[in-house]
């Protein structure tokens, strides 16, 4: 059973919606744990992490970037933002820290819990041997999640370390923006998908360009996608 014995934070001040998700993972097979401060979540999950977790961005106090951000760099545990900001760019802040989904209020109980369930599945799948890429004076270390230029090393956050080691992989060959939406935030591409792509490759080229301005190592293929030049 998909659900058995994960361990599921939900974390939001509005008490019904916090109690109704949990219900929901409870029926589902979780294990759900309730927080209506995102304080008294990192406190137990810095403790024991959890599987999943489900945010709400707009909470007093510690709101959900700030979370986030915190569960960012203690785990890798599945992230998805359950709020009612449907702005692109709060969508895009999100990611940028490190969500891997949002849903927007109000929601349907049974597409949330189709989300967790699909996030916990890819979540539980063996990762691949882990290898060290290299292309253009760019080299992409799978196994320590570290990106060099030219030997110096760049600080990315996990969006841009994954799209640029997709880049890399497939070197010399652009990949349309789709391709590494699904790829990268492992959902399907939606209309929005493509602006939050350019978005992480324009970070991207700042970052590299910090380092050797003199060429641009991200080309954009004008109706395909992205490729390192």
């Amino acid at each position: 059973m998909v659900g058995e014995s994960k361990r599921i934070a939900v974390c939001d001040d509005e008490t019904a919606i916090a109690d109704l998700v949990g219900q929901l993972l409870t029926e589902s097979g979780f294990e759900p744990h309730v927080f209506y401060a995102g304080a008294d979540l990192l406190e137990v999950h810095e403790r024991a992490p959890f599987d999943l977790v489900i945010l709400d961005i707009m909470m007093p106090g510690l709101d959900g970037f700030s979370c986030c951000r915190e569960i960012r760099r203690r785990s890798d545990a599945p992230i998805i933002f359950l709020t009612a900001k449907d702005e692109e760019i709060d969508k895009v802040v999100g990611f940028e820290l490190g969500a891997d989904d949002y849903v927007v209020k109000p929601f349907k109980p049974r597409e949330l819990m189709a989300r967790v369930k699909a996030r916990i599945r890819r979540a539980s799948r063996p990762a691949e041997a882990p290898g060290v890429l290299e292309a253009h004076g760019i080299t992409v270390d799978e196994g320590s999640f570290e990106a060099a230029l030219h030997g110096e090393a760049l600080s990315l956050t996990p969006k841009e370390f994954a799209i640029l080691t997709c880049l890399v992989r497939h070197a010399g060959r652009p990949l349309p923006s789709k391709d590494l939406f699904e790829t990268v935030w492992k959902e399907e591409a939606n209309a929005q998908s493509a602006g939050t792509v350019m978005v992480h490759v324009r970070h991207l080229r700042k970052k590299l360009a910090a380092v050797d301005s003199s060429q641009e190592f991200i080309e954009t293929v004008w109706g395909v996608g992205y490729r390192i030049g």
